[in-house]
């Protein structure tokens, strides 16, 4: 088997030497083309010319949950097809490393290789769906270009305490679960929409819902982990089904500490819930409208702002080693 791997020497929990060790492994049972990401980017463009190659047959990741999406972005430019191009297995070097847990592989670099190699000498893998977002016909973001996500993305505020955490990490911070929670007690304290929101969700066939303050689109669960915690907001996502939306219109104190702790203390048989909470399960086709412009992420990847975003679930998009 050829094939390419794509490390993040910014990752944040695998060293050099471990990197060097990890690659050592995978290089004694495959022939193994090893390559450090150098700029913003550089994963998606190397997971494309894995795509556009006639010979690689895998993709390896190592890296957070923003390596993982560039690399998927890279693999899916001309669109999904599982049976043709290579398949994705993940090396988890990030602080949270959402994707490589949710499809069950150890949140250690060492573990996770060696599950890896047994799960190719077995010949274990599994076709997963994704989420696409796009600009929505005739509005402002029309053309902005579509980007997959593999397990969430969000519109407003939670994507605002994205945008904090890594202004936060551009003046040196290191990314930690203690930064997520402080980052999300101040945009909780400065957000001017949260008790009257400015979202429109709308989908075929169903009324639109109106004046949401938070919306977060899952492609799995849980949706993220606090440590080693793991958060439900929607427990019936799966990578077997279209996405799922948790929404929220209305973030008071009361309210947002009701639903923060239905969050901490969720399951995956409930997730928060309540007359201000919006759950659906399984959209193929929906769009989120703000009146006006609000933060917007994917994978924990900050990407400005958006008036509006369009969503597709996607079944059988990507083929991966588990």
């Amino acid at each position: 088997m050829r094939a390419l791997l794509v490390a993040n020497p910014a990752a944040t929990t695998t060293s050099a030497r471990t990197r060097d060790v990890l690659i050592h492994a995978l290089a004694s049972e495959m022939k193994l083309e090893a390559v450090t990401t150098e700029y913003r980017g550089h994963a998606r463009d190397l997971g494309r010319r894995a795509a556009e190659s006639d010979d690689i047959e895998l993709v390896v990741a190592l890296g957070g949950d923003g390596t993982v999406n560039e690399v998927v972005n890279g693999l899916l430019h001309d669109g999904p097809d599982p049976d043709r191009l290579p398949g994705l297995a993940v090396v988890p070097g990030g602080s949270t490393n959402v994707f490589a847990r949710a499809l069950g592989l150890p949140n250690d670099a060492v573990e996770a290789t060696g599950a890896l190699l047994d799960a190719l000498r077995e010949r274990r893998e599994r076709t997963v769906g994704l989420g696409l977002a796009s600009g929505v016909p005739g509005s402002e973001d029309e053309a902005v270009p579509a980007r997959w996500f593999t397990f969430c993305a969000g519109f407003g505020f939670d994507a605002g305490v994205v945008g904090r955490v890594e202004q936060q990490r551009e003046k040196g911070k290191r990314s930690t679960h203690g930064l997520y929670v402080r980052q999300l007690v101040r945009q909780f304290l400065e957000e001017p929409h949260r008790r009257h929101g400015t979202v429109t969700l709308e989908r075929p066939g169903a009324e639109p819902v109106h004046d949401l303050v938070l919306s977060i689109v899952c492609n799995t669960s849980p949706w993220t982990y606090l440590g080693n915690r793991p958060l439900y907001a929607s427990p019936e996502a799966s990578f077997d089904t279209a996405l799922d939306v948790l929404a929220l219109n209305r973030l008071s104190t009361p309210a947002a500490a009701r639903y923060a702790t239905q969050l901490l203390t969720s399951t995956p048989e409930r997730g928060p819930h309540g007359k201000h909470a919006v759950s659906l399960h399984d959209l193929t086709d929906f769009t989120l409208h703000s009146k006006v412009p609000l933060p917007f992420q994917m994978d924990g990847d900050h990407l400005g702002l958006r008036t509006s975003v369009q969503f597709t679930g996607v079944r059988r998009a990507l083929r991966v080693i588990v």
